[in-house]
């Protein structure tokens, strides 16, 4: 008998394609009465207005459509997502451009041979790495490269394969629940909620440097037990086992020099995030212009590390096609929207929602948000996937309890972080223990006393910051 496999997010955004155009049959239709707002210049709904419509129920044709109307409108030919979609191909192909100079392994070999002697350091240090990029681009998919890398040397250093899974997991995964300006999650969420990304900043630094620290001594706790005490990792069982399998060929030896080029490469690669905050905050830029900006930036990396025309056109599209997937949901996910627009029954939802969070406080409103989002990441454990299906909807209701939208995307991005550090329908979550030959249930063990303890840490800044 064949085993069950959770579906995909792609099956699971149809599946909720085809139950909202069901519910369009049956959910009375309603709009609210809308304004342009003169601080976000676009059309927000205004409490105390809605008001029954006449129906459009959706049928088969509009589902397979919706995913389509997701990129673009097909009658107006007007943008959905599509400029998100073709931002992500392209910080894709920039991403791998990079990563194929080797430009990333050789600043982690040079920091490790900096630190001998003091390996604990580098857990703080890699962490810190993993973080940065998790906060800024969303490091996911690409972290699963790395587990080759660092846990060998982990290793080697009297620790185990958890706490390199774990400097990994956790480092990128405490990232991206405090996202900063990862494009991803807090850039789309943020435009779908119709505020700027910039707006909440300060929060969600807050709850990423604390969250990092957590993380940080939670690790480093475990690896001292386990480098005191061999016996104390909770993969002590599989210990010969990994280092046969981790150890047999490999050598310190063998990791890349940090070569001058490789520091030209960095530099071009932390300017070029430089310019994106710039640009956004300061000239106006939108997605176009991030996507040049990425586009340009790959070429000149592909010049720097004397990549020939075919090679840096193959890199290119080779980190493009790893990202295919992240550009077409967010147009899959958009087609849920599509389909409620057009069949009048977002308002009528977001009616049912304002007097179900009518009368809670402030406090209350923003918690229930996180919860909300916290189920929603399970079944849609992508970011992008979810900002888009959930934040149209649920940043609107923020205006009832007087709570700033940004409240409500730092909720969505928090729940979503913290619920992927352990999320058995997360992709990296599974692919990262397979990789690290680290048990789920011993990751469960490891990781949820800490996952609790972010909860009220999240819990606490959200209701403080409200």
């Amino acid at each position: 008998m064949s085993k069950f496999k959770f579906p995909t997010a792609f099956t699971i955004l149809f599946a909720l394609i085809i139950l909202v155009a069901i519910a369009t049959w049956f959910v009375p239709a309603g709009k609210y009465d809308r304004v342009i707002n003169p601080i976000l210049d676009k059309e927000v709904p205004v409490p105390g207005t809605y008001h029954l419509v006449e129906a459009n129920p959706q049928g088969p044709v509009e589902v397979f459509m919706a995913p389509i109307a997701g990129l673009y409108d097909p009658i107006s030919y007007t943008a959905n997502a599509i400029d998100v979609a073709v931002f992500v191909l392209v910080i894709g192909g920039f991403l791998m451009v990079v990563t194929r100079t080797g430009a990333i392994d050789a600043g982690i070999a040079k920091i490790m041979t900096g630190l001998k002697g003091r390996e604990n350091l580098m857990i703080p240090i890699l962490m810190a790495f993993f973080a940065a990029g998790g906060t800024i681009y969303g490091m996911a998919e690409e972290s699963l490269a790395f587990y080759a890398l660092i846990i060998p040397v982990m290793i080697r250093a009297g620790y185990d394969a958890m706490t390199g899974v774990a400097v990994i997991l956790l480092g990128a995964g405490i990232g991206t629940l405090g996202s900063t300006i990862n494009p991803f999650a807090t850039v789309i969420a943020s435009n779908a909620a119709g505020v700027p990304f910039t707006d909440g900043i300060g929060l969600r630094f807050l709850i990423l440097i604390v969250g990092w620290l957590v993380c940080v001594a939670w690790v480093m706790r475990y690896a001292a037990k386990v480098k005191a005490d061999h016996t104390s990792s909770l993969v002590s069982e599989m210990k010969e086992e990994n280092e046969k399998h981790f150890l047999q060929g490999v050598s310190t030896d063998d990791i890349p020099d940090f070569t001058a080029k490789h520091g030209w490469i960095m530099a071009i690669f932390v300017v070029t995030f430089g310019l994106l905050i710039y640009g956004v905050a300061v000239l106006g830029w939108w997605m176009g212009e991030m996507a040049a900006l990425f586009l340009a930036a790959s070429i000149l990396v592909g010049i720097v590390a004397r990549q020939g025309e075919h090679e840096f056109v193959d890199n290119f599209l080779d980190g493009a096609r790893d990202l295919l997937g992240v550009a077409l949901i967010i147009g899959v996910a958009r087609g849920i929207v599509v389909v409620m627009d057009a069949g009048s029954i977002t308002d009528t939802i977001l009616y049912w929602s304002e007097q179900a969070v009518s009368g809670l406080s402030k406090v209350a409103f923003i918690n229930v948000m996180f919860w909300l989002e916290l189920v929603l990441s399970f079944f849609v454990p992508s970011s992008s996937g979810l900002a888009v299906l959930s934040m149209p909807i649920m940043a609107p209701l923020a205006g009832f309890s007087n709570v700033g939208a940004e409240y409500v995307v730092t909720a969505f991005q928090s729940a979503s972080g913290l619920l992927n550090l352990f999320n058995p329908t997360f992709a990296v979550v599974m692919g990262g223990l397979a990789i690290g030959r680290v048990p789920y249930d011993k990751w469960l063990r490891f990781a949820i006393p800490l996952v609790i303890i972010l909860f009220v840490l999240i819990s606490l800044a959200l209701s403080l910051s409200v």
